[in-house]
């Protein structure tokens, strides 16, 4: 990366001689000569040197290239350069737009990434590109995103929490169109954004209160909305007890029908690996029943409730 950048900076001119004669070793057998060469592309993509160059659809068409490659790492770099050039050539992203998100996507759906670092590097290269691209092109994508990236909020890596999540909080600005297909997404995201306020991870919790601030104006919920607004500051303390009492309220004015999932989400954490998550969500279930009204009580199975036997599966 320090070569690519220091190129990019001070070799303007030799860069596409340089570029060509790299090229060949994109296709090299050695997944040393693979790596070090989409590395080096990658970077460059962070420069606005590539577009004055005219070099820019060449490489970007090496790095779609490369993301069939059998090493992980190559597959992983090339996502990353894909994702620099909303930073090098950030008006050259809408144009792209398409091909760009299919690479993003694709990604996401990695099926030989067992420790998900080509998805994690795709949910931070979308998060970098969203800004830039055509609203029409994300929507059709929206919620096979929104779905996909949904099982790593409760990753055991924090860093795929927090990405994940940031993500999710990031996609929720073009829900407009999708309407109520999207608020379902954040309807079923909830209790575990809510939850994951008390993550031992500063930066998963920093990423929960931006998700649930994003979240908040699609939810029809005035209330929520401007709780979400007002206490979900990034740098500032947060009541957890005091807030999730609040939050129940509100979430049983508006939407008393969805008790059932609410607790049976919430039941799901109380054998979460992380002590303060099995401590918030019986408080969580506890704040639900005492805001109900009586005339939806009838949604509680006080046996399963007690037993603690629901949320077996994953919510």
């Amino acid at each position: 990366p320090s070569l690519g950048r220091a190129m990019a900076r001070h070799a303007g001119p030799r860069l596409p001689l340089i570029v060509k004669n790299l090229i060949p070793a994109l296709s090299s057998a050695f997944d040393s000569q693979r790596v070090t060469a989409t590395a080096f592309f990658a970077e460059l993509l962070n420069s606005n040197v590539v577009n004055d160059l005219i070099l820019l659809e060449t490489m970007m068409d090496t790095m779609t290239g490369r993301q069939k490659d059998s090493c992980l790492l190559v597959r992983m770099l090339a996502l990353r350069g894909l994702g620099n050039i909303a930073s090098g050539s950030p008006e050259k992203v809408r144009k792209h737009g398409p091909t760009l998100l299919a690479s993003m996507v694709n990604g996401m759906d990695d099926k030989d990434d067992p420790h998900n670092l080509v998805a994690l590097e795709a949910m931070s290269s979308l998060s970098k590109l969203l800004d830039h691209l055509e609203e029409r092109d994300i929507q059709s994508m929206l919620l096979h995103i929104a779905i996909r990236i949904r099982p790593f909020f409760d990753s055991e890596q924090p860093e795929l929490r927090r990405s994940s999540i940031a993500l999710f909080g990031s996609l929720s600005r073009f829900g407009g169109a999708e309407g109520e297909v999207f608020l379902e997404q954040v309807l079923n995201g909830l209790v575990t954004l809510l939850l994951h306020l008390q993550d031992p991870q500063p930066d998963v919790v920093k990423a929960c209160k931006f998700a649930l601030r994003m979240c908040g104006p699609s939810m029809g919920c005035e209330g929520l909305r401007d709780m979400f607004l007002n206490h979900l500051h990034q740098d500032r303390g947060l009541h957890f007890g005091e807030f999730i009492n609040n939050v129940c309220k509100h979430l049983m004015q508006s939407y008393p029908e969805m008790l059932n999932r609410l607790i049976s989400t919430n039941l799901f954490y109380f054998k979460s690996p992380w002590v303060d998550i099995r401590a918030a969500a019986p408080m969580f279930i506890g704040f639900l029943v005492l805001h109900v009204e009586e005339e939806h009580c009838q949604q509680v199975d006080l046996d399963q409730l007690i037993s603690g036997e629901w949320g077996a599966g994953n919510p």
